[in-house]
């Protein structure tokens, strides 16, 4: 079980570590996505490039790349081994090796990770997400609100063993919001299509 759960981990690191903004955007013509805007290479920084479809692409694939990497590892090892899996996507989109360990912030990943192991979680996230997208229009706050509300939601749809990895996640997305979280307190935060996240 100790090889299969490494399996696991490498397998999803490999998925997570896939920077689809930073290369949709370059084979895009949109240059390197690092040195525009924030720098992230998630699709709230590709949607700057002036392109809705490449940052709708971006969030879809950066979603689902957890989701693929989770079904696999399932369907190889057992369904156990899915938040293994899981645990690798996420750090592998945090921290890609080949990026020099900077990555995204992991609101879309985490995503694709309820998609595989709580779908109803992953629905409450997803509206959560989308319902602040449309009224705060901080890009940064529903992300982070949607990422907290993975660990509330898993004991309460009776999953309670996801909470502590759930927790870990959220907290990890937090971390990656860090500078947003300053700006929200100074109150420079910009909301979206506008200026810099």
């Amino acid at each position: 079980m100790t090889r299969e759960i490494l399996y696991a981990i490498a397998l999803g690191y490999l998925f997570g570590a896939i920077p689809f903004g930073l290369l949709l955007a370059r084979f895009g013509g949109k240059g390197d996505i690092r040195a525009i805007g924030s720098g992230n290479i998630g699709a709230t920084n590709v949607l700057r490039t002036g392109s809705k479809a490449l940052a709708a692409l971006t969030l879809v694939l950066d979603c689902l790349k957890a989701t693929a990497a989770i079904l696999l590892a399932q369907r190889l090892w057992g369904f156990e081994i899915g938040p293994f899996a899981a645990a690798g996507a996420m750090i592998g989109h945090l921290y890609p090796v080949w990026l020099g360990f900077k990555g995204g912030k992991g609101v879309a990943t985490l995503l694709g990770v309820l998609i595989a192991l709580l779908p109803v979680a992953a629905a409450i996230y997803a509206a959560l997400w989308i319902l602040l997208l449309l009224t705060v229009r901080i890009s940064s706050v529903a992300g982070m609100t949607a990422a907290v509300s993975a660990p509330i939601s898993a004991p309460i749809l009776g999953h309670g063993l996801y909470f502590p990895m759930l927790l870990g996640f959220a907290l990890l997305v937090l971390w990656k919001h860090r500078e947003n979280i300053r700006r929200l307190r100074a109150g420079t935060e910009p909301r979206i299509g506008k200026g810099k996240d």
